[in-house]
């Protein structure tokens, strides 16, 4: 029989979806078969601690990077590292390039396909030039007036953060001022994006130099915060939103969104897993909103969802992730430096 792959989760982290992390995590860990996979947690405090292992008896670590603590270890031993992290200090190319100098194999996207995707400024720059429709925005840098070249209302978000922490929705000047003033908590940078009266819709896409997209899913939002748009309440509340796979869209606008998602996916240097978030306007327009190369990752979120719609059950999405990393890894050894 042959040895069991060694894999270590790494979650919580130092971003507002902390608690995410470790719901996502928990599904992944009780998805790995333990007849094939030995696993090992690594939990990130909101403070930016590591501990190793989870429970009473978890080792807790210095902050990282501390040579003597024992978690760098841990993750130089293991077969692959899997980042259930969402957000800065996890999703952004900060732990991926650990893992790099750490020389192990790891789950997702590299370190440029990661930075990029959090930023959505320079993300949309790069979609633009690749030729992939995106939504319009303007960029503020710290003092720069509010702008808004595209009347109202517009949404107002921090250039890198996720679960819409930080984003308002403005209908007049002075609800503008006060959403910028809100991103800028969160950022140095702040993204005033133009509003798209239309359906929003996500993919989902598998693999490396092969990717492929899943059945799209249509977004039907009910918020409990009062908000009017697919907000973190709908994202996460029970009952928050409803997922229609696929949606209810002509089959040549439901295969330009697969096919649209894919070329994202390249275009931003990705590689094992991401998911696509769309608007589709009433006249078929497609446009490109974001990539998450961490997406949320319970049995039952979006993403898995997809997929198990697509035919690709949430255990086997969760194997097949294991096994691209190592291929991954395994085809970048060969490379000189």
């Amino acid at each position: 029989m042959s040895r069991r792959v060694r894999v270590a989760v790494l979650l919580g982290g130092r971003s507002s979806e902390h608690d995410i992390s470790l719901a996502s995590a928990r599904s992944v860990l009780e998805a790995l078969d333990p007849e094939r996979y030995d696993t090992v947690s690594v939990e990130i405090a909101r403070d930016g601690r590591w501990e190793l292992g989870t429970g009473e008896n978890g080792t807790t670590a210095e902050t990282l990077p501390v040579p003597t603590s024992k978690v760098p270890a841990t993750l130089g031993e293991v077969d692959v590292v899997f980042p259930v992290l969402h957000g800065p200090f996890g999703e952004d190319g900060t732990v991926q390039g650990l893992l790099e100098l750490a020389g192990v194999p790891y789950v997702g996207a590299g370190v440029l396909g990661s930075a990029l995707a959090m930023d959505k400024d320079v993300f949309k720059a790069v979609m633009r030039d690749r030729g992939v429709p995106v939504t319009r925005n303007v960029t503020l840098r710290q003092g720069d007036p509010p702008a808004n070249p595209f009347g109202f209302p517009v949404f107002v978000k921090p250039a890198r953060l996720g679960s819409s922490v930080g984003i308002s929705k403005a209908r007049d000047e002075e609800e503008l001022a006060a959403a910028v003033e809100v991103a800028f908590r969160h950022d140095e940078k702040v993204l005033v994006e133009e509003f798209v009266d239309g359906i929003e819709v996500e993919c989902g896409v598998l693999g490396n130099e092969r990717p492929e997209a899943s059945l799209p899913g249509e977004i039907e939002s009910h918020g409990f915060s009062g908000a009017d748009w697919y907000d973190y309440s709908a994202k996460y509340d029970e009952g928050g939103m409803d997922l229609v796979i696929p949606p209810r869209l002509p089959e040549e606008t439901v295969e330009r969104v697969r096919d649209l998602a894919v070329r994202a996916f390249v275009a931003g240097e990705c590689e094992g897993m991401a998911r696509v978030d769309f608007f589709v306007r009433p006249d078929g327009e497609v446009l490109v909103n974001e990539l998450n190369t961490i997406p949320g990752f319970t049995a039952t979120s979006v993403y898995a969802k997809l997929f198990e719609a697509s035919g690709v059950p949430y255990p086997e999405l969760v194997d097949r992730l294991v096994q691209l990393a190592l291929e991954r890894h395994e085809r970048r050894s060969r490379l000189r430096y």
